[in-house]
Order: structure tokens, then sequence, then C-alpha cells
């Protein structure tokens, strides 16, 4: 907060400084939207229901008891996440499941699952050798 003269009072303005990282805040890619997009579990199951058929947005709208506007607000972070197309026909806006920005989700999910089963392997190869070690101890022998 800054105190700025103006004639022979102060004026309190709330002009104080708003630092943000712009790398941070502003450099979103398609892959970071995707994820952002599924982590509603309301979005997850608009995509379940259009990966069956497409469905307009009132289709989608039924099973849900949020507003009309939430859906269509839905919708639009699927759309801008590249998960959804929308095509409109006359009144009506038909959307149908684009799959490319999920299956670029799965694969660079994939790469942090091979590296998981890896360390899982040793990890039960490790507990495998301790295991059999202390049923050696345990029976008299010591290696």
């Amino acid at each position: 907060m800054e105190l700025i003269p103006v004639g022979r009072r102060f004026d309190i303005s709330l002009s104080f400084r708003v630092i943000f990282n712009l790398m941070v805040e502003r450099s979103r890619d398609r892959l970071s939207d995707v994820f952002a997009a599924v982590a509603d579990p309301t979005r997850r199951a608009m995509l379940r229901m259009l990966a069956r058929n497409p469905a307009t947005i009132s289709d989608m709208a039924r099973p849900f008891s949020v507003s009309f506007n939430a859906v269509s607000k839905h919708v639009m972070v699927l759309e801008r996440a590249g998960l959804i197309e929308r095509q409109v026909r006359g009144r009506q806006h038909v959307c149908r499941l684009r799959p490319l920005p999920l299956r670029q989700a799965n694969a660079w999910l994939e790469q942090y699952r091979q590296f998981w089963e890896l360390r899982f392997d040793a990890l039960e190869t490790y507990v495998a050798v301790k295991a059999k070690e202390r049923r050696g101890q345990a029976h008299g022998k010591i290696r």
C-alpha cells in the first residue's frame, strides 16, 4: 500500500504492485489443459457419455443436477482443451469426443508408469532377498 499525496491529505489507495511469474501463469500448453479438464468428475462423466455417441448440450445436461449454464461452461473447458468438438446445427450444439488429446496425455503418463513399474520390481526383489535372509537367520543359518 502506498500513500499518495492529494492536496493537503494523503490518499490511501490500493496502488500496490502485483507480482507474478508470467511463465507459470500464462504458459499453459494443451497437455496442461487436458489434465485440468479431466480433473473435474462432471467433465469426465461428459467425456464418457460422448465416448458412446455424439450428444447435444441439452442431452449432456440431463443427467446432472446443475444448471444448463454450468454444463455449457464445462463444455467450453472441454472444447478449449481440444477434447471435444462442437458443431452447430440450427439451435442445437452437437458435441463429439476428440480422443487424440487423451491419447497424448496417456502417452505422457505411460512414461511414468514404466518408471514406477521398474522401481516396484526392484523393491519386490529387495523384499524377497531380505525375507529369505530373515528366514535363514531364523533357522540358525547366517549368510
